[in-house]
């Protein structure tokens, strides 16, 4: 029998918010394929994720062309998935995916040229199978190509209809400002900024997040848990089976640090007096900036993501709150 999502799938628990000054609708939290979802990763496991989350009125998900591993993966079994599972409710999901970063070798496999970007969004609705993304982003400045030249693609993307909605990621502020002003010029605003923010990153603090609101954009925050060390999993140590432990993490183990432990324990007790688990707690912390739209949560199980999702029944904190966490997290 083939999967039937929720009838009560919106009358739940899950918030959403405008983004920015557009009238899209995000979830206040949001699925992230950037782990668990490559062809290395257990299929029903990923499917069983999507589908709870859905069920569970999370209606946005988060892609990248090198999403795995292996590179491609992910949009390649997320588009198996979405084909078995999702096709008749297209129009409830909104389906973001990126380009920007080493997906191919040779020259233009890499960057952000005009090139790479019309390239990857091509090859990206192959592998998903999709007739256009909701968002497409460019995922990083590289450093080197103008932005003028990355933003014209994006604007030539979503007038061409291969997106609806053109974002970036990464971007330091003065050129998010350049990207802004050329995407509002020429009739494509800007909807969306995708960054790193947690209790433990918070560098966005320092003109990301009010030039974007200065612009109307929306703003969703990536590893808002810091890759797990704003969980319970790194209280008592390195698990053998934490990213923390693997050679080929992004987290590394030199940076489960005797200091953001002793911290993380202090936030788990505050946690706890919410009654919250630090996961959840960190998620509303993120969340409690009216300029943040929305957080993307990577899971590696249905019960995880379901201990992710009940964040948004406390999303607000006391005065005294949020003093204690403040002095406690000032350091970072």
């Amino acid at each position: 029998m083939g999967y039937e999502p929720a009838t009560d799938r919106y009358s739940g628990k899950m918030q959403y918010k405008y983004c920015g000054n557009s009238g899209l609708l995000l979830p206040r939290i949001s699925l992230g394929l950037w782990h668990n979802f490559g062809d290395v990763d257990d299929f029903g496991v990923a499917t069983d994720m999507l589908r709870y989350a859905f069920d569970h009125g999370v209606t946005h998900f988060d892609l990248a062309n090198n999403y795995g591993p292996s590179p491609g993966s992910a949009e390649i079994n997320f588009g198996r998935i979405f084909r078995n599972n999702f096709d008749a409710y297209r129009d409830e999901i909104i389906v973001s995916s990126k380009a920007g970063h080493e997906m191919w070798p040779g020259p233009y496999g890499d960057r952000s040229s005009r090139k790479n970007l019309m390239a990857s969004i091509d090859q990206s609705l192959r592998r998903t199978g999709l007739d256009y993304f909701d968002i497409f982003y460019s995922h990083r400045y590289d450093g080197i190509t103008p932005v003028e030249e990355t933003i014209q693609a994006l604007i030539d993307i979503v007038k061409q209809g291969k997106a609806l909605y053109a974002g970036i990621s990464k971007y330091p502020p003065e050129k998010a400002r350049i990207a802004y002003q050329m995407l509002k010029e020429n009739g494509v605003p800007c909807l969306i900024n995708q960054s790193r923010y947690s209790m433990f990153d918070r560098e966005i603090e320092n003109g990301t997040l009010s030039l974007a609101a200065e612009f109307g954009v929306g703003f969703i925050a990536f590893s808002p848990l810091a890759q797990g060390l704003l969980t319970n999993k790194y209280l008592h140590g390195i698990p053998e089976d934490s990213r923390a432990a693997k050679v080929t993490g992004f987290l590394k183990r030199d940076q489960v640090t005797e200091d953001k432990i002793a911290v993380a324990l202090q936030l788990n007790e505050i946690a706890e007096s919410r009654g919250q688990t630090l996961a959840q707690m960190a998620l509303a912390w993120v969340l409690k900036d009216e300029r943040v739209t929305s957080v993307i949560v990577g899971a590696s199980s249905v019960k995880q993501l379901a201990d992710n999702l009940q964040a948004v029944e406390n999303l607000s904190f006391t005065p005294e709150e949020i003093i204690r966490i403040e002095s406690l997290i000032s350091p970072f």
